[in-house]
């Protein structure tokens, strides 16, 4: 069965090595064959890969569009452990990444990587500004509880 992907005036798709760029009108295509596929939308670029979960996700994605694994472990198991670090409550995310991509479904780990930088978003936007942390003499700073 083929894929069928329609893409929009101007948009982009990565079919193996490849990148196509559709005309000034909607375009419907059918593509057979085994080959790494990513929509405009879904492909970030070292300069996009701004937060932890991105450069994951962006270790992940050369993986797939590379089909080499090996290439990029290091990398993604560094980028894994300081983000388990960072935010030990992605651990889930982190955890089901790393078991799609032994089991060989690095697209499916693409996906939950995509989840990945939903849940960092929500992260960052439930973060207090300007919270309380330790003052320079090591003591907690409630200066912006005061008022």
């Amino acid at each position: 069965m083929s894929l069928k992907v329609e893409l929009k005036p101007g948009e982009r798709l990565i079919v193996g090595k490849c990148l196509i760029t559709n005309s000034d009108q909607r375009t419907r295509l059918f593509i057979d064959g085994q080959v790494p596929i990513l929509r405009e939308k879904d492909i970030l670029t070292a300069e996009t890969a701004d937060t932890p979960a991105k450069r994951i996700y962006l270790a992940v994605q050369l993986m797939y569009l590379e089909d080499d694994i090996a290439a990029f472990k290091e990398n993604y198991f560094e980028l894994m452990q300081d983000m388990a670090r960072a935010a030990p409550s992605a651990t889930p995310f982190l955890d089901e990444i790393s078991n799609e991509i032994l089991t060989g479904s690095v697209y499916k780990a693409l996906r939950v990587a995509k989840k990945l930088i939903a849940y960092e978003q929500d992260i960052l936007a439930h973060a207090e500004p300007g919270g309380g942390g330790l003052s320079a003499d090591g003591q907690a700073d409630n200066s912006s509880a005061r008022s």
